[in-house]
């Protein structure tokens, strides 16, 4: 890390000699309120995208033999590419543009989809997975800061919190929990289970494309090129606001990380609930709560709201924890919702400590840093659970996860009182 700081910075051209992005397009403009919920879709659909395979991973350990440890791997390969995404390309788009960068990552995941179709087998998904996460790390820094460039431009005279913290969450969360339940559906009732999904998907990613094309830029873009340079790991706004919102992301991503990959095994085998659909619906209550936990909570002040996040978090993986110690599936749904309210409101609570203290000009890569640092956290995570699913069983795995996400719960309620209630109230914004 302290190799990346010495990285020199970027060599941008003064003010006046820069183009500027929406010249065209003055502050409170209709392109820039259409382009915010454009950005909210495309985003929705990207993150979607991500979370297909969820359903389907039943249908390929039958046809392919593999357990639960290898679907681990899978969901692991795809956090990694993740990773990779955020440190390659996740901040660019403070310097080339919004725009662009998100039109990289459309079709990065376009050509995921293409992998998934012409390429079934298990080094085919394991590829696919990795360009998937790629995409996934372009896109999801550069969406959260070009919606919140959109909100702003589009209302000037609006509170900048309120209607941007609400619908970038949304879109990414519920973006997450809408891919299962499109795939799972699409893999019960239409033809080729494992093929269809990928393929309605791919004409959303290509309409995605070409809708982001005609979008007004937020960025102002040098007028000659400038030197490339990784992403620089440092946080911004300070250490403890960033290592707490690192925190609550982690406790976020464990949750939805075990619902994306052991979760649809567990239907099948041990609640001998074979469809797809139903595999697809149960990650979409999660997912879908995890969306309803950030509408209720916006209006609370940040230590409140992870308080509840945290204690709904805590004992929702409990009741997951006893739902699958007794195979009740009434239990385990139950306490997967109430999870869910948790992980979201915690979620939302990282991205709002983060894009309130980050300066404008470095909000891409500060959202990058936080989301490479939650994604590896997320990766150690969910080997450690298919590890210790290989070596035990799921439940007894699922039980070690939740002593883990106890005491990670723990030290976030400890470092919130150490940080204090670092952000602020978010204002309500009016409807557009």
């Amino acid at each position: 890390m302290n190799q990346l700081k010495r990285l020199p910075d970027v060599i941008v051209e003064p003010p006046d000699r820069r183009s500027q992005a929406s010249r065209g397009d003055p502050p409170g403009s209709g392109r820039h309120r259409m382009g915010f919920w454009v950005v909210a879709v495309v985003f929705a659909v990207t993150t979607a995208f991500s979370t297909v395979p969820t359903p389907l991973y039943p249908l390929y350990e039958e046809r392919d033999g593999f357990g639960s440890f290898t679907v681990t791997v899978v969901f692991a390969v795809y956090a990694v590419g993740v990773a990779v995404g955020l440190v390659a390309a996740g901040h660019l788009s403070d310097r080339t543009g919004r725009r662009p960068v998100l039109v990289g990552a459309l079709l990065c995941q376009l050509a995921a989809a293409a992998l998934f179709l012409v390429w079934p087998a298990l080094p085919g998904l394991l590829l696919g997975r990795f360009v998937t996460g790629l995409g996934v790390g372009m896109a999801t820094p550069t969406a959260t800061a070009y919606l919140q460039d959109l909100h702003i431009r589009s209302r000037p005279t609006a509170g900048q919190a309120g209607r941007f913290e609400a619908v970038s969450t949304a879109a990414n969360v519920g973006g997450l929990g809408v891919g299962p339940l499109v795939a799972g559906v699409l893999a019960a009732y239409a033809p080729a289970p494992i093929h269809t999904p990928y393929a309605v998907f791919a004409v959303l990613l290509v309409a995605g494309a070409v809708a982001v094309t005609a979008l007004p830029e937020t960025v102002d873009r040098p007028a000659r090129p400038v030197p490339y340079r990784m992403q620089r790991v440092r946080p911004h706004g300070g250490a403890g606001p960033f290592c707490l919102a690192v925190a609550c992301g982690c406790a976020a991503l464990a949750i939805f990380g075990l619902f994306t990959s052991l979760a649809p095994g567990f239907v099948a085998t041990t609640l001998h609930q074979t469809s797809p659909a139903v595999a697809g619906t149960a990650v979409f209550a999660v997912f879908a709560a995890a969306v309803l936990g950030q509408s209720l909570t916006g209006a609370l002040r940040p230590a409140a709201r992870r308080t509840l996040g945290v204690a709904a978090e805590a004992a929702g993986c409990a009741a997951v924890a006893v739902g699958m110690v007794r195979a009740d599936p009434v239990l385990f749904i139950a306490g997967g919702v109430i999870a869910g309210i948790g992980a979201g409101t915690l979620f939302k609570s990282a991205v709002a400590l983060i894009t309130e203290a980050a300066p404008a000009d470095v909000r891409a890569e500060a959202l990058a840093t936080f989301f490479l640092a939650a994604y590896t956290g997320l990766v150690l995570t969910s080997l450690g659970l298919g590890l210790a699913a290989q070596l035990t069983d799921p439940t007894t795995a699922t039980l070690w996860f939740s002593g883990f996400l106890a005491a990670l719960l723990t030290a976030i309620a400890l470092l919130g009182r150490t940080v204090g209630g670092a952000g602020r109230r978010p204002s309500p914004s009016p409807s557009p």
